[in-house]
């Protein structure tokens, strides 16, 4: 409900600011029984009967909760404006930087075309080796290809082989954390000594391991990174856990009859998986850089692929005379990573400003 006109003069008299909107008949007006006969006090009749046997009561109300509808709103848009500047003071000026990279390299994953309209496979002999120009933001490769239409269009490999590496390491976590905190000693035992051994080999040595047990290629590689960082989300899932399961507010709610899968549902799983999420927007930096480092050692993507990896890989034989083919692709490699690893501790931060 709204408000119409300001106040007016009518014969002398001011007329108050009324609610617009059609008005009920007297005798539909369910807010206020007394609108068609009138408000009595005392057996007194109070005031005069307005518009079709409304009386001043109703129309006070009437106008009480337009005003009050104002106001909700305009306390609504207060508060989405306070928490975008809420969001915005919590990121900081790195976040908000690292914050418009992450949304150029979404369009680069999702829509390339909108940064780099051109075929990143079409060779162009005439064009090869040329230097970064305007043309050629990152210069031309030994076929002349363009290198920048290629980075932008290897976003959605590099990116998903990333994403898709971090989401077996943290499912794997998953069942691993959750079974050696919730389960028996024993099997928490095992679990631990498993991790323990797998925790001895460096990330990228074990990935090295798998994929010359596998073979190289972009399946090998996602899989191998997947498994070797399985064990440092299990571990962090599993320590989180058992302190979670512990705590005052788990206790109380099995002595007040909850189920396990209860307990599980409402108190476990959403304290103890926040943390994770942040650690794995951190891990899929470090995906990107390890992914690439296989393809780099060609174990994973081969040439002519535009992942970034393959690219390094193909340029490092012309690290002498055409540094662009190795410094562009690297680059993008080290931003993405700086990118990704900012927003991680942004949100590890908020996570534990919140918990």
């Amino acid at each position: 409900m709204g408000l119409r006109a300001p106040p007016q003069r009518r014969g002398g008299r001011r007329v108050a600011v009324r609610a617009s909107g059609p008005w009920p008949s007297a005798a539909g007006c369910r807010a206020h029984a007394g609108c068609a006969r009138g408000h009595r006090r005392g057996g007194g009749r109070v005031g005069p009967v307005h518009r079709g046997g409304h009386g001043r009561r109703c129309r006070r109300a009437a106008h009480r909760s337009a005003t009050a509808n104002g106001a909700g709103s305009a306390r609504a848009r207060s508060r989405t404006g306070g928490g975008i500047v809420i969001v915005l003071r919590r990121l900081g000026a790195g976040g908000i930087v690292a914050a418009t990279g992450l949304v150029l390299i979404l369009i680069a994953v999702v829509a390339p075309a909108v940064l780099a309209p051109g075929d990143p496979l079409a060779i162009a002999p005439a064009e090869a080796f040329r230097a970064p120009s305007w043309n050629h933001p990152f210069g031309t490769d030994e076929s002349g290809r363009d290198l920048f239409t290629r980075v932008v269009h290897g976003a959605a490999a590099s990116a998903g082989i990333g994403l898709a590496a971090t989401g077996i390491g943290v499912g794997a976590g998953l069942v691993l954390g959750f079974a050696g905190a919730l389960g028996p000693r024993w099997l928490d035992a095992a679990i631990a000594r498993v991790v323990e051994v797998l925790f001895a080999l460096p990330t990228l040595v074990l990935a090295l391991l798998l994929v010359a047990v596998m073979g190289p290629g972009t399946q090998a590689s996602i899989l191998a990174i997947g498994v070797a960082t399985a064990p440092g989300y299990a571990r962090i899932l599993r320590s989180r856990v058992r302190g979670v399961a512990r705590s005052d507010y788990v206790r109380y709610a099995r002595h007040e009859g909850a189920g396990p899968l209860t307990v599980f549902a409402r108190h476990i799983a959403p304290n103890t998986l926040w943390p994770l999420v942040a650690t794995a927007t951190l891990g899929v930096g470090q995906a990107i850089v390890w992914v690439a480092a296989l393809s780099f050692l060609g174990l994973g993507a081969l040439p002519p692929s535009p992942e970034w990896g393959a690219m390094l890989n193909a340029g490092r034989v012309y690290i002498s005379t055409a540094w662009w083919m190795t410094v562009m692709p690297g680059l993008v490699i080290v931003a993405t990573a700086t990118v990704l690893t900012v927003l991680g501790r942004r949100a590890s931060t908020a996570g534990r400003e919140v918990g």
